[in-house]
């Protein structure tokens, strides 16, 4: 099936919307899970955004595009719902992410 640009662009859009609907609900996953289990988190979504909006010369600060993706400032979900890393996790991240996130 042949899909044009625009429908595309536009079934993508809606998928991300609905993937970050869905990590503003699932406060209980840690980023540190996602990252560790898949590769990226939270703030990396608001990093891409950030990108995509940087390439298109469109104005968006750090904190605007992390509210975006959090539904709040990210000082505040922090203060809500992040916890503290185990070593476990601290450990897995490690070897995921040898070099850092």
């Amino acid at each position: 099936m042949a899909i044009d640009d625009k429908t595309r662009t536009e079934l993508e859009a809606a998928a991300f919307r609905r993937l970050v609907e869905h990590l503003r609900g699932r406060t209980d996953v840690q980023n540190i899970d996602l990252m560790n289990l898949a590769g990226f988190c939270r703030n990396c979504l608001s990093n891409w955004l950030k990108d995509a909006a940087d390439a298109q010369g469109v104005p968006l600060s750090k904190d605007e595009s992390r509210e975006a993706i959090y539904g709040m400032p990210y000082e505040t979900w922090k203060a809500k719902y992040q916890g503290t890393a185990t070593p476990e996790q601290l450990e897995a991240m490690k070897k995921v992410h040898p070099n850092g996130h």
